[in-house]
């Protein structure tokens, strides 16, 4: 028994010549309304579902409809014969444009079952010579249709594997919608691993004694937005920490852009070694082999983003426009490792970003980092928790659902800035887009055990406008 495993959210291509029993699996495997045949829509527009003259127009109306049941979220699976590459390229473009996956169930008889099952139908009037020159399509395409752009393509061959097949659906692994929390999610570490256990200490959390994890005694949940690497003093020490907590359940984590290039240095791949990256090198080099090869695994395993708490709460290293939440695409990895930019650099040679979270009017609460800021800021439902620790700012943790605000200052400077914290390059904001409703902090400051205050703010709303970001390095 062959089980086909396809994502919940992506466009599902059924391949095989007429005859072949695609729309009898469709119809078991699937619901009728995720369906979309292209005999059903040569009917739409000719009346007649054998009416080939009418093909082109059948395939636009079921792209559109295909087209708007992946924007609006939706598995879709394609019902035709789709032998021909042509026709399958417009189906993988339709995916790519909605960021979503593609898989290709290919259904695959003997052409004589074919034709004998096509003869014992009254509406089919076409030819034996029809089934034969599919089968001929199809076996050219088989060997490259893994490089065509499908994840995965499923070979179903034979009547009794086609019979005995199951399908199941399986959910993405950005979402963690069933997960409510409570989280503390904290912003960019960046190798600062004595400042995070300050944190997690003033977050209520217990620290293993050797270092490889914590706990909260009231289950709350730690979410990391990325850049646990690169520039500070002890980025081996802030990955044993995470990857202990993760592990242990207690801790969830994106990739940041800094994981992401050291990933690919740890691959051997040529990368330049600035931002920090050569320390991260430098101080790995001195741990063990095993410790390099968890490190390594770690980071490459981590993905681009988290829907929580029923798709109230998304984090992103960079944020997330709501278009891509819960999307998988390279398109949708990029935004939420750097952002948005505009394509210009400022005057310190740092891309200038895109305010995308000015335009933002998502339901979802996004939560990012990447881009330094002096101060946390609410705008329209998004907030950066990157405050700069590693270039001498603070460690900042935002509580969900609370939305109280905890930080702890740095040591010290770990690591000089190109750009001086708290200025910044963003665009300027579209003029019909720039207006925010803010929530305004409202810091109680209070000294602690450990070095100098910590601030945890309650908020509420006002309806003033706030300026385009002021940091953005």
């Amino acid at each position: 028994m062959t089980d086909i495993a396809v994502p919940a959210l992506s466009l599902v291509v059924l391949v095989g010549v007429s005859g072949s029993g695609k729309s009898t699996f469709a119809a078991h495997h699937f619901a009728p309304t995720q369906v979309l045949s292209s005999d059903f829509c040569r009917g739409l527009v000719a009346d007649d579902e054998n009416d080939q003259s009418a093909t082109r127009d059948a395939f636009d109306v079921l792209l559109y409809i295909a087209g708007t049941r992946l924007r609006r979220g939706l598995l879709t699976v394609v019902d035709a014969t789709n032998v021909q590459r042509e026709s399958r390229k417009a189906l993988i473009d339709l995916a790519k444009a909605h960021d979503v996956l593609v898989d290709a169930i290919v259904v695959d008889v003997p052409d004589e079952v074919a034709i004998v099952r096509n003869a014992a139908r009254p509406d089919r009037g076409f030819g034996s010579h029809v089934i034969r020159r599919q089968h001929k399509d199809l076996r050219r395409s088989l060997p490259k249709l893994g490089r065509e752009g499908f994840r995965r393509v499923h070979l179903l061959t034979g009547v009794d594997e086609i019979a005995a097949a199951t399908v199941s659906i399986e959910k993405a692994w950005t979402d963690k919608r069933e997960l409510t929390g409570p989280f503390d999610i904290i912003g960019d570490v960046h190798g600062c691993r004595s400042e995070l256990q300050a944190l997690l200490r003033e977050l209520g959390w217990t620290l293993e004694p050797d270092g490889g994890g914590a706990h909260h005694p009231e289950g709350r949940i730690a979410v990391f937005v990325g850049d646990l690497v690169d520039r500070g003093p002890d980025t081996p020490g802030v990955l044993r920490l995470v990857m202990g907590m993760v592990a242990a359940g207690t801790a969830l984590c994106v990739s940041g852009n800094h994981e992401q290039k050291l990933a690919r240095a740890l691959h051997g791949r040529k990368v330049a070694t600035s931002h920090g990256l050569q320390q991260s090198l430098d101080q790995l080099a001195a741990e063990s082999d095993d410790f390099r090869r968890s490190a390594h695994t770690f980071i490459d395993g981590l993905i681009s983003h988290y829907e929580l708490d029923g798709g109230n709460l998304v984090v992103a290293h960079a944020g997330l426009k709501q278009a891509y939440h819960g999307r998988a695409s390279a398109r949708v990895r990029s935004f939420a490792l750097y952002g948005d930019t505009t394509g210009e650099t400022d005057e310190y040679g740092l891309p200038v970003r895109y305010p995308w979270a000015h335009e933002y009017r998502g339901r979802a609460m996004i939560v990012y980092g990447h881009t330094p800021v002096p101060e946390t800021e609410w705008i329209n439902n998004t907030i950066c928790l990157d405050t700069g620790v590693v270039f001498g700012g603070r460690l900042t943790a935002l509580r969900y659902p609370s939305k109280d605000i905890v930080s702890v200052p740095a040591e010290q400077v770990w690591f000089e800035p190109v750009r001086p914290l708290g200025t910044g390059s963003a665009a300027p904001a579209h003029p019909g887009a720039a207006r925010s409703d803010p929530v305004v902090h409202r810091r109680r400051g209070r000294n602690t055990a450990h070095r100098g205050p910590v601030h945890q703010g309650a908020h509420e709303g006002c309806a003033r406008r706030t300026p385009p970001p002021r940091s953005r390095s």
